[in-house]
């Protein structure tokens, strides 16, 4: 079987996948957020946190908790980080410093696990799991909640109320991120993963010199960094560690881990609001861009140019020979669509084309399928935008789910698209512009503006890939990743909440003659140029300094 063909029914072993738990899983989601009963564990959560779950929150109390468990969160594991030198299991590392310390607790905290640190060599036991895996599964309860909160702004009408933030963030962890990343974590000991307690070990000699690895609770860190597409590794070489990811099965379950939830959250969505029809609009224009991003990913890194390529069977240099270009394709495409940002292979080592792709992924707003939650609610503002556009070419208010889009409706989803370009563009110019962060870049020219620019680009996008060729552990980028990254996960949820506020307080819509029908596939091909178009314009000139120049140079 040749490379490209082991690619391409890898493909559609995972879309088979995928179709089969779409169905029950988002029926599942939908029935776990509009439940009116409590498990008994719940209650004991809510009653130890102070919280009255039955309570209905308007879109500023519901901000409240969001920022609120959030600045905890951060707190407590910046905290931790720096007590550990005095922690049982800490494996001898020491406390980490305070830049690190304060990036690291900001990057688990707003689910985007940016790691500028070796785990194997800086983390120990108690803060990989009391800390790190702890924030894996809350950072994406807190996502999914938010996405929820804006579908029942959808949903209901004449009230400002969008649900209990507490009820939403404890189920989405009791209900579904545990069991699932439970069942996960058994799939991938049985395949090779590693999962214990031990120390430091020696496991042989290296080149004249002791080799030593120390183990850890890896499977289960390695289910939830997928599910909850969070993606900080436990090893500094991430989902391409054997440890982690040991077999080509193991790849593609992952893939399929770190997908399952945003696609099937469309279902709920459509359910929620009382028309599957809906959702299958949204899941068609997430799936189009993402085998759209696949196929181009496979061409460029497939591409034979010169005996090196055609000798390997294309572009494997930085590639795991364990899992080929295509599952290494398929992989960096589905981690840079949505929010994981776990890697199997460097993105740096792609052809220059290709590292491209995976910029432009994370720059199209991880909505195809995104993050949990955040691929959701982020794709249901660009639809937003399109029924606007949609308005604009008619001369007719736009409606969207039987709601108004109106100027307060507008300018919000306008400010939301409007806040990652600018904190990417901004912090990248400025990394560029001075002195000091350019020592960090290990090539020069396009490549080397492409290191900076996917730094923040990662970053502001709460993905947390690296190019893996800068080196981010510096005052300067520890503090501005950090910025960036705390800025490109609040920031916009203020908006979105903002704006279910506004659609729940609205009365409905009847539909006529004249209403853009958005669970046609016309609406599906305008709302996936709207999303082109957008990022195009915001991004070029930055892409065209980047991996388009060295792509074009090769």
């Amino acid at each position: 079987m040749g490379p490209v063909l082991a690619g391409v029914l890898q493909l559609l072993a995972l879309i088979a996948a995928l179709a089969l738990c779409y169905v029950p899983l988002g029926n599942y989601m939908a029935k776990v957020y509009t439940s009116d009963k409590h498990w008994r564990v719940e209650k004991w959560i809510y009653k130890g946190i102070g919280a009255n779950p039955d309570t209905e929150m308007r879109w500023p109390a519901y901000l409240r908790g969001v920022l609120a468990f959030s600045a905890a969160g951060i707190l407590f594991l910046y905290l931790l980080q720096r007590l550990q030198g005095v922690l049982p299991g800490s494996l001898g590392f020491q406390a980490i410093d305070p830049d690190q310390a304060f990036n690291t607790a900001v990057s688990f905290v707003t689910n985007t696990n940016w790691q500028s640190y070796y785990g194997e060599q800086a983390m120990g036991h108690v803060v990989q799991t009391a800390g790190l895996a702890v924030q894996n599964f809350v950072s994406a309860a807190v996502g999914i909640a938010v996405a929820v909160a804006l579908v029942r702004g959808f949903a209901r009408s004449r009230t400002g109320d969008l649900g209990n933030f507490w009820a939403d963030l404890v189920r989405g962890t009791i209900r579904i991120l545990v069991p699932l990343a439970a069942v996960a974590a058994i799939i991938l000991v049985a395949c090779g993963a590693i999962q214990n307690f031990s120390g430091i070990h020696e496991v042989g000699q290296f080149m004249g010199g002791s080799q030593q690895w120390n183990g850890g609770a890896v499977a289960s860190q390695e289910a939830i960094k997928e599910l909850g597409t969070n993606g900080g590794g436990y090893f500094n070489a991430n989902s391409a560690h054997p440890f982690e990811n040991p077999t080509p099965f193991t790849n593609l379950f992952e893939i399929f881990l770190l997908t399952v939830i945003p696609f099937a959250l469309t279902r709920t969505f459509g359910i929620m609001v009382g028309s599957v029809k809906q959702g299958y609009a949204i899941l068609a224009t997430m799936s189009t861009i993402w085998v759209g991003f696949v196929a181009l990913m496979m061409w460029t890194e497939f591409a034979h140019h010169g005996p090196a390529f055609q000798i390997a069977g294309g572009a494997m240099e930085g590639k795991e020979a364990r899992f080929g270009v295509g599952a290494s394709s398929i992989f960096a495409v589905s981690t840079t669509l949505t929010s994981t940002g776990a890697v199997d292979s460097f993105h740096s080592s792609f052809t220059g084309l290709g590292g491209g792709i995976t910029m432009l992924g994370m720059m199209l707003g991880e909505i195809a399928p995104g993050g949990t939650g955040s691929g959701l609610y982020g794709i249901l503002i660009l639809a937003i935008i399109a029924v606007f556009i949609a308005g604009l070419m008619v001369g007719r208010t736009p409606e969207y789910l039987g709601k108004k889009i109106g100027s307060r409706e507008i300018k919000l989803a306008a400010i939301y698209i409007l806040i990652t370009p600018a904190l990417v563009l901004v912090f990248t110019a400025f990394a560029m512009a001075l002195p000091t962060p350019g020592n960090s870049m290990t090539n020069s020219g396009a490549h080397g503006f492409s290191e900076i620019l996917y730094a923040y680009t990662s970053a502001a996008n709460n993905n947390g890939s690296a190019f893996a060729g800068l080196n981010a552990d510096t005052q300067w980028f520890n503090t501005t990743l950090g910025l960036a990254m705390l800025f490109g996960r609040f920031l916009p949820m203020v908006f979105v909440l903002a704006l279910a506020g506004s659609l729940a307080e609205q009365k409905p819509v009847p539909a006529t003659a004249g209403t853009l029908r958005t669970e046609k596939p016309l609406f599906t091909g305008l709302l996936v140029g709207a999303i082109l178009i957008i990022t195009g314009l915001t991004y070029f000139p930055a892409l065209a300094l980047g991996p388009l120049a060295e792509g074009l140079a090769s």
